[in-house]
């Protein structure tokens, strides 16, 4: 029996491969960020600096996630999905952060950001998940009352952090005042706060799929205690952090040079941060647990914008650059349409493989509004 812990200690160690080649990335790009940070440096170091830390970056985030769902089968649902979902965002603000501060000439990326994630996890991961679910099984089941509760708040939040500012006339157009700023800012905690005590607390049984049996999570348990896992995914939080800081800086100067979009690094960005989740979800609907895709997918959306918003303008009130929140008017029209899309899709409490073809199809319709708005 011991031979049979050590051996599984030592596989359970060679699966964190991504440790030590993320921290090598994360050294070399710290030692050589000159090289690359510089006005003159070529095509060929950017763009090598820009594969390095995305996958690194990447690498990090899906051992995050992994470490992330080991405690999500030690202290089971709604749990195990918030931590999934807050490890993410957590990823999200830290790079939004990162980027805003040493890229203040860009005040639309903190906005870029949250569409991105916005429409990336409603119509993209969803729609692939719907898809893919739909397809193997036929007909998926999950809690309505959970979906209508993510729902109820996730729509008043993004159109007053979106679309609101498109609006108001106190300052210029798609930005705010400073009382509108404090408002949506507390608004936003307290709302996302709310919500939490309600998915905890008062209505866990809102995000559960009724019948749930959790003898499956149970078989594919960690042997390890849960304080590994816990550090463990501090460490890859980190490494994340710290290659999302070096990130920033080839792709400022990507975006600059091939005349890209400016909402094209909020795209990019997005992408890095929501690989994880989208994994998570997609495989979570492949092996018919919609629940929980469902929880991650609409977790996720929401998480963004009630924290997502509050970092954006505490980084606007503390270096006078103003955020600039409003979305066009075409992208405003898609938020609309996604919305209206997502409350038909979520309002029987089954899904099938048409709906997620209807959300794929809104999904390459903001692909081709980022380059041809």
């Amino acid at each position: 029996m011991d031979e049979n812990v050590r051996s599984g200690s030592g596989g359970s160690w060679r699966v964190e491969w991504p440790l030590p080649v993320a921290a090598v990335i994360l050294a070399v790009g710290w030692s050589y960020k000159s090289a690359f940070a510089a006005d003159t440096a070529s095509n060929a170091a950017i763009g090598i600096a820009f594969v390095a830390f995305f996958i690194g970056a990447l690498l990090s985030a899906i051992a995050a996630t992994r470490q992330a769902e080991h405690l999500a089968v030690r202290f089971g649902e709604p749990y195990g999905t918030l931590m999934l979902t807050l490890s993410a965002i957590s990823l999200e603000i830290a790079t939004v952060v990162t980027v805003m501060l040493h890229n203040a000439d860009n005040p639309e990326f903190g906005r870029d950001t949250m569409f991105s994630v916005v429409m990336i996890v409603l119509n993209g991961i969803i729609g692939v998940a719907l898809l893919v679910g739909g397809l193997r099984h036929g007909e998926q089941r999950y809690n309505l009352r959970g979906a209508n509760a993510f729902l109820s708040l996730l729509i008043p939040l993004a159109t007053l952090a979106l679309i609101w500012p498109d609006f108001t006339v106190t300052s210029g157009i798609g930005t705010l005042s400073l009382l509108q700023k404090i408002f949506l800012l507390a608004m936003s905690l307290l709302m996302y706060a709310a919500f939490l005590v309600i998915q905890t607390r008062t209505h866990t049984s809102f995000f559960i799929a009724e019948g749930q049996s959790e003898s499956d999570e149970h078989e594919h348990a960690s042997p390890h205690g849960w304080p590994r896992h816990a550090a463990l995914l501090f460490v890859y939080l980190l490494l994340v952090v710290l290659i999302a800081k070096l990130f920033a800086l080839p792709l400022e100067t990507s975006v600059s040079r091939l005349q890209l979009p400016p909402a094209a690094a909020g795209f990019a960005v997005a992408i890095l941060v929501l690989a994880p989740e989208a994994i998570a979800a997609i495989r979570a609907a492949r092996f018919n647990q919609m629940q929980r895709a469902m929880n991650v997918g609409l977790g996720t959306a929401l998480s963004t914008i009630a924290l997502t918003v509050p970092a954006v303008l505490l980084i606007d009130l503390f270096t006078g650059n103003a955020a600039v929140l409003g979305l066009s008017a075409a992208n405003t029209m898609l938020l609309a349409l996604t919305f209206a899309v997502s409350m038909l899709t979520f309002s029987s409490g089954r899904t099938y493989a048409m709906q997620g073809l209807v959300h794929l199809l809104l999904f390459l319709s903001y692909i081709v509004l980022i380059f041809s708005p």
